[in-house]
């Protein structure tokens, strides 16, 4: 494409633009920026104070500019006089280490260096809630087992088929929106790509969602666990591996038509799941999607041990056929470029260590999981979360000091004003100990 943004804006009459980041804990920031202005933009950035975001930045650091991508630009379908920018970030002329997409480069550069190519599709599970955000949306939606029920799938129809028809308009290749396993809770597939393509997609997907929502008087969470009684919001990731045109992780010879380099990655991926906890569930609330206990539909579609599988949905990985496999740890609120990174991370040091993902279980986790020894088992909390991921060499060597010190400092701020607060389950049980 035409990389001028100020010349795409006369041609395609977008008068306004925004020009987005996302910061450590997942938050959209953006600045809306009239057309006129641009050219200086692009060539210097807009300007944030980063410390009013999630980043480690303190009041007396200079501007924090936000760089706009114009391989990025989406034009709102449904406002297209606005035009949307991914952006990459800079602070004192250098980039800034703990920006997420920028994190995200760094590893795509690794994997380049080795002429390999990770290619990403992610399964984006929502609640559509009434706009309090305090019950679902549908009061008709109320089926025990509601996982692909037509009736509740079909009287959100004209939402689902707006996201849907933006999407096909985009050019992003959708094939499939359904009723997820909770009541009010739904899901939208598009096809795979490159994966900085697929997390800015990501990223978009969920403001897009958000903003159709509350259009039609509802609004959209991915927070990972909204109901106590209900299957929480995964976001389940597939992931490839490519050499040019050739998916490297396929093999005809191989254990369920996976090469040995394919798993090499895994093992790399399965030796640092729990150190990389806090990145895939990065809220206190997603380790009540891990930990929860049996909904009223059967299953919580979560793992809470670091096993893989062939065709399994019980484990933590699975190889649904010769050619990815599919990542279910990931929840909701776990952030577009920073989840992608750690799986690219995780993978290339297991490619570079040789790394054994041990042996494949084909067992039934949720019934039969509590029979197996020496399984490791995945963190309880985001503090223990934080820990592991504080400690971790692998992680320390692949993402640098920088990014980790930096996100352990305001998570750890994040857990400690969680613990600062009594909570009315800590009321009823307590108050008369």
């Amino acid at each position: 494409m035409a990389h001028d943004l100020a010349e795409i804006a006369k041609e395609r009459g977008i008068q306004y633009f925004l020009i987005s980041y996302v910061d450590l804990f997942g938050v959209l920031r953006a600045k809306l920026v009239p057309a006129s202005a641009i050219k200086g933009m692009q060539k210097n950035g807009a300007g944030f104070a980063g410390f009013a975001t999630h980043l480690d930045q303190t009041p007396a650091h200079p501007d924090t500019l936000a760089v706009p991508d114009p391989d990025s630009l989406i034009q709102l379908p449904w406002k297209r006089e606005v035009g949307w920018l991914a952006s990459d970030v800079y602070c004192g002329g250098e980039l800034v280490a703990d920006a997420p997409r920028n994190l995200l480069k760094k590893q795509i550069a690794k994997a380049k260096a080795r002429n390999l190519q990770m290619k990403t599709g992610v399964e984006c599970e929502f609640f559509l809630l009434a706009r309090d955000g305090k019950s679902v949306a549908d009061v008709y939606d109320d089926y025990p087992k509601p996982c692909y029920d037509q009736l509740a799938l079909m009287r959100q129809y004209d939402l689902i088929k707006e996201l849907c028809d933006y999407m096909l308009e985009m050019g992003w290749g959708p094939y499939q929106n359904d009723h997820e396993d909770a009541n009010g809770q739904f899901e939208m597939n598009w096809e795979y790509d490159d994966v900085l393509k697929t997390a800015d997609r990501h990223v978009f997907f969920k403001y897009m969602t958000k903003t159709l929502a509350e259009k039609y008087g509802m609004r959209a969470t991915f927070m990972p666990k909204p109901f106590n009684t209900l299957t929480g919001n995964g976001c389940h990731m597939h992931v490839s591996l490519w050499d040019g045109e050739r998916n490297v992780f396929e093999d005809e010879a191989g254990e369920l038509g996976m090469s040995k380099l394919a798993y090499s990655f895994l093992g790399g991926v399965m030796h640092s799941a729990a150190d990389l906890c806090a990145i895939f569930n990065p809220t206190v609330n997603s380790f009540k999607r891990i930990n929860a206990p049996i909904t009223a539909s059967g299953a919580t579609w979560s793992p809470n041990s670091i096993t893989y599988t062939g065709n399994n949905r019980t484990h933590m990985v699975r190889i649904p056929e010769a050619n990815r496999f599919e990542f279910r740890l990931m929840d909701g609120a776990t952030n577009p470029y920073l989840s992608p990174a750690a799986l690219l991370m995780a993978g290339l040091d297991g490619i570079d260590n040789d790394r054994d993902p041990g042996e494949r279980l084909d067992i039934n986790m949720y019934t039969d999981g509590h029979t197996l020894k020496n399984v490791r088992k995945l963190p309880l909390n985001l503090l223990d979360a934080l820990r592991l991921l504080e400690s971790s060499e692998v992680v320390r060597a692949g993402f640098g000091d920088g990014f980790v010190n930096s996100y352990i400092k305001l998570k750890m701020a994040e857990w400690n004003s969680f613990m600062s607060h009594a909570s009315a389950w800590e009321r009823l049980h307590n108050l008369d100990c």
